[in-house]
This record gives structure tokens, C-alpha cells and sequence, in this order.
């Protein structure tokens, strides 16, 4: 294993209440569909150094931050494929390498400090950015319940419904169930637009009528 994929794009995010939440969903059924994953738990191991440099460059809301990530899609074995993620956004636009990697070799990199069982252009970015901070270590684990949206039109616009998001500051396990703080209020959504461009009309529309912002 070892595949990569490259993406580059805005990403705006909303909180939303359930009311609204059901108003998007109203007005984006003529234009997308939910992926054929459904509602799916997603795991996310965030790594940082002991002083917490990553984050606290992040709370200043520079021009240019960046982020490392261990993901699964679920509940991970030694086998199952894990995503090493590099996340960097310069201004607005997100920049976002991933590495697929069985559950087991990729965590063992991190856990040891050894290089990552592959060689490729991202895997070098992936050595470069861990040799630039020094020995990272599991800052956050984040979880939450996400649903995925595609547009039906084949365009390259995403939305994604994020709720039950949780966090905790130990047991860093892939393989866990998820459990830990609620980040969320009640009822709450948090909804995130993905896109290369422009956000479609309808959507704005149904955005200003429902004055989200």
C-alpha cells in the first residue's frame, strides 16, 4: 500500500442550528447527494510538539499554517488503510497531502520515529515537515459523526454535516471507540462547503436566506 492524493481548495465552515441544518438539506436536494457511506464515524489523531508549537501558531491565524494528521474512516486494525495527512492553507486556499498506509506501519512510524515504509513525493514532504518540528508526539484525538455530500452535476462542490464531535488528550488508538469532550451544543452541526471555485448560486441563496454566516 502507499497511495497519495493531492487536493487544493477553500473550505468554509458554518455552525449550525438543527433548524437550519434541516433548511440546507431542503434546498440542496435538487443539487446533491449523500455518498453512498453514509453517516460514518471518522477518528483523527493530531500530532504536535511537547510545547504545542503547531497549535498555538494556529490560534494566532496566520497567513500560512499547517497541520499533521493520522485518519481513519473507521474503527482501524493493523491492516486496515489509515490516512497520513499533511494539511497546509496559505490565506484561504487549503492545501491537503494524504498517504494511504495499513493501520500498523503507519502508526508504528510515529510511535518510534521511524521513516515511513514508502517513498514518493508526499512521503518526502511528510519526513521533511516531522524533521522541521522535531519529534512529534499525539496532541488530539478527534472524532465525530460525518455525513458527505457530492454534487449531482459531477462539479468538484463538497458539503459535509459533522456532529457528536468529541475530543480527548489520551488514548490515542485508531482502534478505539469514540469517546471524550463534546465540542459541540446540543442540536448543534457543524457544516463545512468544500470547493476549488466559487460557491454554487443556490447555495449562496440559501445561505443569505437563512442568514448564515
Amino acid at each position: 500500500m502507499g497511495f497519495q492524493a493531492t487536493f487544493q481548495r477553500y473550505e468554509i465552515k458554518y455552525l449550525l442550528t438543527r433548524t437550519q441544518k434541516q433548511a440546507i438539506l431542503e434546498a440542496m436536494q435538487p443539487y446533491m447527494q449523500l455518498d453512498r457511506y453514509g453517516r460514518t464515524t471518522i477518528r483523527n489523531i493530531y500530532y504536535d510538539t511537547e510545547n504545542y508549537r503547531l497549535i498555538r501558531r494556529s490560534l494566532e491565524k496566520p497567513a500560512y499554517k499547517e497541520k499533521l494528521r493520522i485518519r481513519s474512516y473507521q474503527k482501524a486494525g493493523p491492516e486496515d488503510p489509515v490516512f497520513v495527512e499533511l494539511k497546509k492553507k496559505y490565506k484561504d486556499v487549503v492545501y491537503k497531502r494524504r498517504l494511504t498506509l495499513p493501520e500498523a506501519q503507519a502508526m508504528e512510524s510515529f510511535r518510534y520515529g521511524l521513516p515511513l515504509p514508502v517513498r514518493s513525493q508526499i512521503a518526502d514532504e511528510v519526513e521533511y515537515f516531522r524533521a522541521f518540528y522535531g519529534r512529534l508526539r499525539p496532541a488530539v484525538f478527534l472524532s465525530y459523526e460525518r455525513e458527505a455530500f457530492y454534487a449531482l452535476d459531477g462539479g468538484d462542490f463538497r458539503l459535509t454535516f459533522d456532529e457528536n464531535i468529541l475530543y480527548r488528550e489520551s488514548n490515542f488508538s485508531l482502534g478505539s471507540q469514540a469517546y471524550g469532550i463534546p465540542l459541540l451544543g446540543q442540536g448543534q452541526t457543524l457544516m463545512e462547503l468544500k470547493t476549488a471555485g466559487g460557491l454554487p448560486l443556490w447555495m449562496s441563496h440559501a445561505l443569505n436566506r437563512i442568514q448564515v454566516y
